[in-house]
């Protein structure tokens, strides 16, 4: 059976958001319960303790709706506003194992709910508005963008194509070399992992599907990840494919060009 998951429909941010804002509310809601249930015993410990708690509440309340209003403007705008690396660590580690659990009980599909997430993460990563050199990017690749049957392994070394046009990895090679980043096909998670701890980049951009690049952005956290959908007309994992474009308009936001010598002008 032939799997069109994460395709030509760019993902969109507003599922999370609307998780993200259904969530708040339920997180004011058990802050509250958490306040009022107790909250006629609080005055026999001491007459004031029920005002010191119901103020914690407020700025709990406060503090969560303040900081979901400001990841929907940071997303909205596109602009760093304030705190973005500490709200990608709250979306990260926090709000989205929550989202994901409201998304199960209201029936969601999961891959829907992190196409969203990795809609929103790149944003963040994009709105920091960061210019990093090309040997501090590194790109990752799935092995299964290669097709199955070449006889040529680009695993490691994407150089090693000899271009003939049948897998994205031409597109891929010419992107390598427009940019001049490093690009780099693993045939996992624990290579590319590998492969991070050994390149040490500033940031990563990563081919892959909804699983993996969910997994990978909240594994290589405080590192910076975008992350690009693979399209998968043949099921995971086998011949997949990747938008080149995608990935030269992600590069193109986030790479420092190297400036004209002025010796040479």
């Amino acid at each position: 059976m032939s799997d069109h998951k994460g395709t030509n429909a760019p993902p969109r941010k507003r599922l999370f958001i609307s998780l993200m804002g259904f969530t708040c509310l339920i997180v004011v809601g058990l802050i509250f319960l958490a306040w009022w249930v107790p909250n006629r015993g609080l005055a026999n410990i001491h007459p004031q303790l029920p005002h010191i708690v119901g103020i914690a509440v407020v700025v709990l309340s406060g503090a969560a709706i303040l900081g979901t209003g400001l990841l929907v403007l940071t997303t909205a705008l596109g602009k760093d506003i304030f705190f973005t690396r500490f709200m990608r660590l709250v979306v990260i580690k926090f709000l989205l194992p929550m989202i994901e659990l409201v998304g199960r009980g209201l029936g969601l599909d999961k891959d829907s709910i992190r196409q969203s997430f990795i809609a929103m993460n790149n944003s963040l990563v994009i709105s920091q508005r960061q210019k990093i050199r090309p040997d501090r990017i590194l790109v990752l690749l799935p092995h299964c963008i290669q097709l199955f049957d070449c006889e040529i392994k680009v695993t490691g070394d994407i150089r090693k194509c000899v271009q003939c046009g049948r897998c994205d990895i031409k597109g891929l090679v010419g992107i390598s070399q427009k940019y001049h980043v490093d690009i780099s096909v693993a045939t996992g998670g624990t290579l590319a992992r590998k492969v991070i701890v050994e390149k040490r980049p500033k940031l990563v951009l990563a081919v892959a599907c909804e699983r993996d690049l969910t997994s990978g952005i909240k594994d290589c956290y405080p590192l910076p990840v975008i992350g690009i959908l693979n399209n998968r007309p043949f099921g995971p994992c086998f011949n997949t494919t990747v938008d080149t474009t995608k990935i030269d308009a992600a590069l193109s936001q986030v790479i420092l060009l190297e400036e004209p010598d002025p010796t040479t002008v």
